[in-house]
């Protein structure tokens, strides 16, 4: 049984992904309902083929306030697709603050980007204008669904309803 299922809140909100064992139990236990499932899959028990679930949506509506994705090292390198915002190379990355520590660069989002040590060593104490350095695409704070999306990878079709109408 491998695969991911997307897990909708009673308002058909994307808030998580699941296993396909944790999204059956909730199935089996009345508190979600199958509302895609992959035609071509079944889950065979001793007494019963199930259909196999794609999407799910709980039947209790479940608080969810706004989610922040954390600022850390991994997700900023995540967020730029472990490439480097400068050069675009893939290995070797480490973190780099577009305004620069000692010019008040705050660590947030939209100041921190990858970039690979040669390229973070060239532009050093400067900017990226004053070091001729542009990025390749600007930084920004990700959103939950975002990283929902990137977390399976590949996603299904009848996923991108629900992903992208979604303002988590």
């Amino acid at each position: 049984m491998n695969g991911y299922i997307l897990v909708l809140n009673q308002d058909y909100r994307a808030i998580s992904i699941c296993s396909v064992e944790r999204a059956m139990t909730l199935i089996w236990l009345q508190k979600a309902d199958a509302i895609v499932n992959k035609p071509d899959r079944i889950i065979r028990t001793s007494s019963i083929p199930f259909p196999f679930p794609s999407i799910i949506r709980l039947r209790a509506y479940i608080n969810m306030p706004y989610r922040n994705v954390i600022l850390s090292r991994r997700n900023v390198l995540r967020r730029d697709a472990f490439q480097c915002q400068y050069c675009g190379k893939k290995e070797g990355l480490t973190l780099d603050h577009v305004i620069p520590k000692s010019r008040g660069g705050r660590e947030e989002w939209v100041n921190l980007v990858a970039a690979c040590v040669p390229c973070n060593n060239r532009k050093g104490n400067k900017t990226p204008e004053e070091a001729l350095m542009p990025l390749i695409r600007m930084p920004f704070r990700p959103s939950h669904v975002m990283f929902l999306r990137d977390y399976v990878g590949q996603v299904d079709e009848e996923w991108k309803p629900y992903l992208f109408l979604s303002k988590a």
